[in-house]
């Protein structure tokens, strides 16, 4: 079969088409721009990959949120109020379904990428995981899902208040909603508006490091008390090269306290706390999965 597969950050969205996460056939990456012009783009690549490649059977479309993914509410597939100018109360799917008359999985990109690192990367063998990624904003999942579809939402953690660093009282957030709440303060806009440029391009010794690293890690610590999933990975722009993951750790201990015997242990937190195996590729990879998921009709989410 030959799949769609959306993934829709705050700064690009990723649309590929292929026959699974392992075999794309084509792809293009698009600047997240208004909802209008960015949803038609997605529409015209499919559109154009389709004459090359024959009819899609599916899509999977895995975008940043907040969405409301109740399959049967009046307002299934629409964004809700977001923090990206332009887009909240946009209906998601409407442009796909005006052109392709096929099923439709829609989840969050976090979501996506958490049942992929499962499936297929640094979560396999395990018996659930949670993934959060770091970038334009801060979001969280957890795969496998079993309450997908039966919750007031999906999960939010990039909302949640921490506790500020002494070395970092003055400085507001920028959350719309929250002010300093942890996207607001570790997202990157976050750490553009308070140090003049993106975390890779401090010296490893800035504080910059330990203070969102603190902020992670209080987010980490927190998974682990309230979901107890088996290992917590952290994607994004924000953790490219791998250099907060000491602090993350360092900070979720600090915040345990050894309370979480499992996690208490020496080296525990190493491989608790890690980076996706898939990289970059896991929020498009798990697009696909949704994508199949849809074509066998085993999503709660689909339309």
């Amino acid at each position: 079969m030959l799949y769609g597969a959306i993934e829709g950050g705050g700064t690009k969205f990723v649309c590929a088409v292929g026959t699974s996460p392992g075999d794309v056939l084509d792809s293009v990456v698009l600047p997240t721009s208004s909802p209008e012009s960015t949803l038609a783009a997605c529409v015209d690549f499919f559109s154009a990959a389709e004459r090359k490649l024959g009819a899609i059977d599916a899509f999977g479309f895995a975008c940043f949120g907040p969405i409301d993914l109740r399959r049967h509410g009046p307002t299934h597939g629409q964004m809700l109020a977001t923090p990206k100018p332009g887009w909240s109360r946009v209906q998601l799917l409407a442009s796909l379904r005006s052109k392709f008359n096929v099923p439709i999985a829609l989840d969050t990109d976090v979501a996506a990428a958490a049942l992929a690192e499962w499936r297929l990367g640094a979560g396999q063998g395990l018996g659930c995981i949670a993934y959060v990624t770091v970038g334009t904003g801060i979001g969280g999942g957890v795969a496998p899902n079993e309450l997908a579809g039966r919750c007031l939402l999906h999960p939010e953690m990039g909302h949640i208040l921490v506790r500020r660093d002494p070395r970092d009282t003055d400085f507001p957030g920028v959350c719309p909603f929250h002010g300093d709440c942890l996207e607001g303060l570790a997202s990157g806009p976050a750490i553009q508006a308070r140090w003049r440029g993106q975390l890779d391009s401090l010296p490893p010794h800035h504080e910059a490091w330990s203070i969102i690293g603190g902020y992670l890690g209080q987010l980490a610590a927190t998974i682990a008390l309230l979901v107890s999933v088996q290992r917590v990975i952290f994607g994004g722009g924000v953790m490219a090269n791998g250099l907060l993951l000491p602090h993350i750790r360092n900070a979720a201990a600090n915040v345990l306290q050894g309370y979480l015997e499992p996690l208490s242990q020496p080296g525990a937190l190493d491989d608790y706390i890690r980076t996706p195996q898939l990289g970059t590729r896991a929020g498009i990879s798990g697009a696909f999965l949704l994508a199949e998921q849809a074509a066998a009709g085993s999503t709660g989410r689909c339309s």
